[in-house]
């Protein structure tokens, strides 16, 4: 801030004495010819000795003018020499925000034991002041700052290490942050990283986020490829880190030396994507390349080709057993309600799965049976 010196009516009266009559100064350039008087090296020795305060400590000075001259909340006039915030701004030229700021960083100080309290200040007072460095831990050049969401903000800036007025700058404007994020694919990508961090501890916005994706088709198909391919990569990944695959019948078996090998080749290109390059297709190729292998596995052994077939037959009987489970008149009271909600090929297609059934169980009944060849004809 420029303070413009007025120089005081005897200075202007000596000056118009010291000029003899008729003598002209116009064109003279301030200060030419004439050495410095006693009055302006005092000036200037106290500009110098301000400029040394305020470089050496900083806000504080300035924090220091506002502690010893603003009364604590709580105190009436009548106890203190001290002004308002309010009065203090008016005869400062300023906001009272801004002096309730330096307000507030000198409060954060003295609890911290930094400076002395308010009520140990008198207006005129100087005391032993920290350094420069210290003052903006303490003081927000930004109002937001003050209130309980500006603190965090603050403290998730220091801790990213960058100042806090700058995310406090963005905080205040979500309409530029908007805007940055739809223009910049630098900046989307940083909101995307920031909002993931966020979610473990906001389930407020883990909700709203699966909600939009819910609702919008091109998100929910992009989800439901992604984890397909997920589930495709960990396949390939079990192989290599455990030593076992998953049959398609749902056996685990040792995955050979060769399966993974080539399981280890291909989860290794995966691994080495960049993080924005799409992996569904190399999920795909990893994952049908492996399958293929299990399955040459399963059919060059023929005592696991037998366990593999009986484990796909219990499977299916599993699965058919919980639907039949399903299949009754439990919520019927009366015939009539059965008539009411018969139709023509019920009966049709419950003959053909009793057929289907009565087939299965034939053929099992059969293999009990040893064959006459296998009886020896001396027993």
């Amino acid at each position: 801030m420029t303070v413009a010196i007025v120089p005081s009516q005897e200075d202007a009266a000596s000056q118009e004495t010291a000029s003899p009559e008729g003598t002209s100064h116009e064109g003279t350039p301030p200060g030419a010819g004439a050495a410095p008087t006693a009055d302006a090296a005092a000036l200037v020795a106290e500009d110098a000795r301000d400029f040394g305060a305020y470089a050496r400590t900083g806000g504080w000075a300035f924090g220091l003018k506002v502690a010893r001259s603003v009364r604590p909340g709580g105190q009436s006039a009548g106890e203190t020499p001290k002004i308002s915030a309010k009065e203090f701004a008016e005869l400062a030229g300023c906001s009272a925000d801004r002096v309730m700021r330096y307000y507030k960083a000198w409060d954060k100080a003295a609890d911290d034991g930094m400076v002395p309290h308010f009520e140990a200040l008198s207006p005129g007072m100087d005391v032993e002041l920290p350094d420069a460095d210290i003052w903006l831990s303490y003081y927000s050049a930004r109002s937001s700052a003050l209130s309980q969401r500006g603190e965090a903000i603050s403290e998730a800036a220091e801790a990213e290490g960058i100042r806090p007025t700058k995310a406090l700058e963005v905080a205040e404007n979500p309409t530029a942050l908007r805007a940055a994020i739809l223009a910049d694919p630098g900046t989307a990508e940083a909101a995307r990283k920031a909002l993931m961090d966020r979610l473990d501890e906001d389930p407020a916005l883990r909700t709203e986020l699966v909600r939009d994706i819910v609702r919008t088709d091109d998100l929910k198909k992009a989800v439901a490829a992604e984890a397909k391919a997920g589930d495709r990569v960990e396949y390939v990944r079990q192989i290599v880190e455990k030593g076992q695959v998953k049959t398609p019948a749902g056996q685990m078996i040792d995955a050979s030396a060769e399966l993974r090998e080539e399981a280890e080749r291909h989860l290794s290109l995966i691994d080495e994507l960049d993080d924005g390059e799409e992996s569904g297709e190399w999920a795909r190729e990893a994952y049908d390349t492996v399958r293929d292998l299990v399955a040459q596995t399963v059919q060059s052994d023929p005592e696991l080709r037998v366990q593999e077939r009986r484990a796909k037959f219990y499977s299916s009987l599993q699965k058919a057993t919980k639907v039949f489970e399903e299949l009754t008149f439990d919520d019927v009271d009366t015939a009539e309600d059965i008539r009411d909600i018969y139709e023509d090929d019920m009966v049709k297609r419950l003959e053909d799965l009793q057929q289907a059934i009565g087939a299965c169980i034939t053929a099992l009944q059969s293999a009990t049976v040893r064959p006459e060849a296998d009886h020896d004809p001396r027993s």
